[in-house]
């Protein structure tokens, strides 16, 4: 099983998570490519800590919306996104390869995930940046969503992500961050559901049942309270259940 984190995410003077610490513990690495957070300086930093541990390179590209850290809804046309998230996978690559590595997927972020997922503008955009850029780049996204669907059909590989730290509703959709419980903040609950999703293939939702969650990687955000304590136990809690932390990439 995959565990993927969101790094790089600082800004400027401006840091949000322990980028080191995550590293030691993750296999994939989703780097803010600098439009919904990130900047060049943080995007050498982490790329280098992550080629240094053997810990593989994913693209977390976004809106362009550094003040709302890309959660907020931003209408594009086709050509604008496409050309934007291959700006984004340019830019990280180029530092990827000073370390004698690469962008090994993409992964949207915040508003343009949730778009990605249920629209076919957008993910069609961003699967039209994958084509341009490396037509054998892996996509990142929910299991079933549109994007998933259209990579498939595209020939693209799709890899299903699961979110340990986050609150799933009933139809198996994350409960919105503008809700009070839409995340997981005590890391042995993150932990139970992250065995769960590997071994069982369900994961919990708000009213107490399950859902299916046939996932490859699952993902913790560096942003969220405890996030290093929440990551430790969760490779240590997969290890104890039989399953062996790797990247899919």
């Amino acid at each position: 099983m995959d565990l993927n984190a969101d790094l790089g995410e600082g800004f400027g003077i401006w840091r949000l998570g322990d980028d080191q610490a995550l590293l030691d513990l993750v296999t994939s690495a989703n780097v803010a490519c600098g439009f919904h957070a990130g900047d060049p300086a943080t995007m050498r930093r982490v790329c280098a800590a992550a080629a240094e541990r053997g810990v593989a390179v994913g693209a977390q590209v976004g809106y362009r919306d550094l003040a709302g850290f890309g959660r907020r809804h931003i209408e594009y046309e086709f050509a604008e996104l496409r050309d934007e998230v291959l700006y984004q996978l340019g830019a990280l690559n180029a530092f990827c390869r000073a370390y004698r590595t690469r962008v090994r997927y993409l992964k949207p972020h915040g508003a343009l995930y949730h778009a990605a997922a249920s629209e076919e503008l957008p993910a069609a955009a961003l699967l039209a940046a994958i084509e341009d850029h490396d037509p054998e780049l892996p996509v990142l996204c929910p299991p079933g969503s549109v994007l998933a669907q259209l990579a498939q059909g595209a020939g693209v590989r799709v890899v299903a992500e699961g979110f340990a730290d986050r609150n799933y509703l009933p139809n198996g959709r994350l409960v919105p961050r503008t809700f009070p419980d839409a995340l997981v903040t005590d890391p042995q609950e993150v932990a139970r559901r992250a065995v769960r999703m590997a071994t069982e293939r369900v994961v919990t939702t708000v009213d107490g049942g399950t859902v299916p969650c046939v996932v490859e990687s699952v993902c913790l955000h560096g942003d969220t309270p405890g996030a290093v304590a929440a990551a430790e136990l969760v490779r240590a809690a997969l290890v104890d259940a039989g399953v062996t932390p790797a990247p899919f990439a």
